[in-house]
């Protein structure tokens, strides 16, 4: 089955204030009264001045302060680390935290997803997409007229009806205050003397009070005097100025500042900065020892590099679900890119990045059948932009597209497991155009071939799956590739499956799991084809069967700690438990299955989960409660696609819940309680699923008296008149 991010917060997604935000109150008020009276506002300015920092402030005030404006949250997009076009719609759906399994266009998904919502769109870092960006924004501006935009980039958006700020660095005193700031976080020592003021207010001028480049010069107070680096700087001065004639002065400033950071480190440090620049967003110690490394670089060495650059804010240190993380800032990375290129190295160190990315997705996918599945999905996720980067590289090389359909079919894990169906059909798409078929890379290609037949199958979009498949099929028997063939076999069996033929899926899914077991393949895919088989029997009546396969199934999961197929497993298990009227075993599954689910943000078995609860629920007499699950569970089928949407198999539990309740609560009041789910929030959904009903009544209401009649799950064309 198919996975998909909706980690819905109704507040939005703005991250913590990491320091203290210093001065800026009147640009704060400024932005915020343009915000009162604009639907676009973009703050402009040179890189480091402290666009982002402004924005995010703003946006923090207008969430606490216009909660009736913003009543659907207020929601930040980092825009800096994507280069392709094709990404930029996807990204702004991720921020949204927005997930569509069909192969509508994704900018048809956001505006309609936006078009009754009243929120704040922050865009930070566009500049190098400006042109998407704009029309974009244009076009959703346009169609949803409660969506308001902030910006920042170091140029305007050039739209009609954008209100412009530009943001000059802070006023003297400010900018004293944010060197005295965060040179005593760099030392506590540190503070502001008679006999130190004028070569610190001497510093900020001569900074021109470029945030930045005030926070690079503060790493430096704690091995030098204010007298010092002032000294030093000057000395940089005409020689590090760079830029074009006539350029802004601030602008020289700031690249005086990252220049004389830049001479003030050892060569090793300059080294390893510079390469350092093929990253995006944020990496870890481990890559870094990898790509950096070489004859002139030690690996034992590395380490203490990075402390330095560290020390000299250089880097940033950042604590992840996947663990330390390490980033850096976009105006230092750029100036590490430059000398880089210089070098006449980057396109060897971009090889080896991407080689390292290969590398730990081949790992990751051997991971995914293990108890680490959980930190798998972080890591990856934590990874993406240079994942992308990596799949970049395979595709602007001719000759090494292969390692492209390498990559993007060992990474289908995260596009079907963690809901990135729609970058997984991207990547899928364009390695298998790029790339030749040569025989010695045929394997890679029946492997991106029958992974693009399983995310188009999960997208609804059964043409494209059926020709990737049989492309594989044939492949592989040209091949002699008997592991392939089962795949392919397989995800013929799962699209079988959601189009509700399923004496076609229990003869498909039932000769690849003998293919599987015929060539010794166990992992994630071949217990889900099992579990699919199951679900299968289970439609068609035949329940025992059913519970043999995924009791199995229950069984392998624990024994090796998965818990993806588990899920599903859990789900099948618990459709023949409501269905021989075993209600508290079908709710003690389900509870599980939702859980699982939802740390894997599996719209899919999310949905299909609370929809099964939600009939459990109502069998036990708690109607009003059903109702509020089935409510906030129906809004989630719209992202999920048309294929399982219509289907009668899996609908079946939706159809008979909304009957039932409906005849105990009256149609008034199930519509009632249905639009009180409408309105939960994914977290106070999931939590309120893993209650139980006894606990609290929908709205108040104690539990409905009696039970409804039976507890048998219909399917298939009998889905319509539910079971007697």
């Amino acid at each position: 089955m198919g996975q998909t991010p909706l980690r819905s917060t109704a507040g939005g997604n703005l991250p913590s204030e990491l320091g203290r935000f210093i001065g800026r109150g009147g640009e704060l008020a400024e932005v915020g009264r343009l915000l009162e009276c604009s639907r676009l506002v973009t703050v402009t300015g040179v890189g480091g001045v402290g666009k982002s920092r402004l924005v995010l402030a703003a946006a923090r005030a207008a969430a606490e302060g216009s909660q009736e404006r913003y009543c659907d949250g207020v929601w930040l997009a980092e825009l800096a680390t994507v280069r392709d076009p094709a990404l930029l719609e996807l990204a702004l759906a991720e921020a949204l935290e927005l997930t569509d399994h069909t192969t509508r266009p994704l900018r048809t998904v956001l505006a309609e997803h936006l078009v009754g919502r009243r929120l704040l769109l922050v865009l930070d870092g566009f500049e190098q997409l400006v042109d998407e960006c704009a029309d974009l924004v244009r076009e959703l501006l346009r169609r949803c007229p409660g969506l308001r935009v902030l910006a920042a980039g170091r140029r305007p958006l050039d739209l009609d009806g954008e209100s412009v700020f530009p943001l000059a660095p802070p006023a003297a005193e400010e900018a004293l205050a944010l060197l005295a700031a965060r040179a005593s976080a760099a030392d506590p020592a540190f503070a502001v003397t008679a006999e130190n003021r004028a070569a610190l207010v001497e510093l900020c001028a001569r900074l021109d009070g470029i945030p930045l480049a005030l926070e690079l010069a503060a790493g430096r107070l704690r091995t030098l005097s204010p007298a010092q680096v002032l000294a030093r700087l000057e000395d940089r001065f005409v020689l590090l100025t760079g830029g074009a004639r006539g350029g802004l002065a601030r602008h020289r400033a700031l690249r005086t500042t990252i220049g004389w950071s830049h001479e003030l480190c050892t060569p090793a440090e300059r080294l390893l900065w510079a390469r350092l620049s093929v990253f995006a967003g944020q990496f870890d110690l481990d890559a870094v020892e990898y790509v950096c490394a070489g004859p002139d670089l030690p690996v034992e060495a590395v380490l203490d590099l990075v402390g330095e650059l560290l020390a000299q804010s250089l880097l940033v240190r950042e604590e992840t679900p996947a663990g330390v993380r390490l980033r850096m800032l976009e105006t230092v990375r750029m100036y590490g890119a430059g000398w880089l290129e210089s070098l006449g190295d980057a396109g060897r160190l971009r090889r080896r990045h991407r080689d390292w990315y290969v590398g730990l997705a081949t790992w990751c996918e051997l991971d995914w059948f293990s108890p680490r599945q959980q930190e798998v999905a972080a890591l990856v996720e934590a990874e993406l932009p240079n994942i992308r980067l990596a799949l970049e590289c395979c595709l602007d090389e001719p000759d090494e597209a292969h390692l492209g359909q390498y990559l993007a079919g060992t990474l289908w894990f995260y596009w079907a497991g963690c809901g990135r169906l729609t970058e997984g059909r991207h990547w899928l798409d364009r390695t298998l155009e790029l790339a030749d078929q040569a025989v010695e890379y045929e394997t890679s290609r029946l492997k991106a071939l029958w992974v693009l037949g399983y995310v188009a199958a999960l997208q609804g979009d059964a043409a494209a799956s059926m020709s990737a498949l049989y492309e594989c099929r044939d492949g592989a028997a040209q091949s002699g590739n008997p592991v392939a063939a089962a795949y392919a076999v397989h995800r013929m069996g799962c699209l079988a499956l959601v189009s509700d033929e399923m004496a076609r899926a229990r003869e498909l899914l039932g000769a690849a799991l003998e293919q599987y077991r015929a060539a010794g393949e166990l992992n994630s895919n071949v217990l889900m084809c099992q579990v699919e088989l199951g679900m299968a029997l289970a439609f068609l009546g035949d329940l025992p069967g059913a519970l043999a396969l995924c009791g199995e199934v229950r069984e392998i999961c624990e024994e090796r700690g998965e818990r993806w197929t588990k899920a599903y497993a859990l789900y099948v298990l618990a459709y023949a438990a409501l269905d021989a009227g075993r209600t508290r075993e079908a709710r003690r599954l389900l509870t599980e299955c939702v859980a699982i689910n939802h740390v894997f943000h599996d719209l899919v078995g999310l949905v299909l989960a609370l929809e099964l609860l939600a009939l459990v629920t109502v069998t036990e007499g708690h109607a009003a409660e059903a109702a509020v699950l089935q409510g906030a569970a129906e809004p989630m089928w719209g992202g999920v696609g048309l294929q399982l949407f219509g289907s009668g198999y899996f609908n079946a539990p939706r159809l008979m819940c909304r009957e039932r309740a409906g005849e105990l609560l009256g149609a008034e009041r199930y519509a009632a309680y249905e639009a009180e789910g409408r309105e939960l929030s994914r977290e106070a959904l999931v939590g309120r699923a893993l209650r139980d009903p006894e606990e609290h009544g929908a709205g108040g209401v104690p539990r409905q008296a009696g039970r409804p009649r039976g507890s048998r799950v219909s399917t298939g064309a009998a889905a319509e008149q539910p079971h007697p």
